[in-house]
């Protein structure tokens, strides 16, 4: 039962048996999916906490379940672009939830985090790629996405402060 459910989960319902593209298909509807929590307002301490149970569980499911996958990172698990996309949507969900800002603005800068975010995680910079290449376990499935995701957000929030600027 938990190998059923633990592997509906790590493949985002079978998203990522889903097409060439998979964690950018998961990325995709991750970014979807916030947009639409935006346009209900549901508020950020429900996603928060939703994102911190999903690490969790992620980090845990894929340890347990590695022998059901070809390999520990396999393409189908695309849990963990759920968890990286989140990072940057998540930290300007807080910033705009109180805000009277558009939902088209909350569009464009989830259409930026989703470009930015695909960048980091198919190119690994560094310390990405060190995480990908040194943690063969659940903690390194996901943490390089929490990392590419973090670089994401930041790389966005300087672009806000220098465009704000002008």
């Amino acid at each position: 039962m938990i190998k059923k459910y633990g592997k509906l989960i790590l493949t985002m319902f079978n998203v990522g048996k889903l097409g060439k593209f998979p964690g950018t298909i998961a990325s995709a509807i991750t970014s979807f999916l916030y947009i639409f929590f935006f346009y209900l307002k549901v508020h950020y301490l429900t996603l928060f906490l939703i994102f911190l149970l999903l690490l969790f569980v992620s980090v845990y499911l894929i340890n347990l379940l590695k022998n059901e996958f070809e390999e520990i990172d396999s393409k189908e698990i695309v849990i963990d672009e759920y968890l990286g996309q989140s990072i940057p949507i998540l930290f300007f969900y807080v910033i705009l939830f109180e805000a009277s800002v558009s939902i088209n603005f909350f569009m464009i800068i989830v259409l930026i985090s989703f470009i930015g975010f695909r960048f980091f995680d198919i190119l690994k910079p560094y310390p990405i790629n060190y995480v990908d290449n040194n943690y063969k376990n659940g903690f390194g499935v996901v943490f390089d996405d929490i990392v590419a995701g973090i670089f994401t957000t930041i790389v966005l929030y300087i672009f806000i402060i220098i465009y704000d600027k002008f």
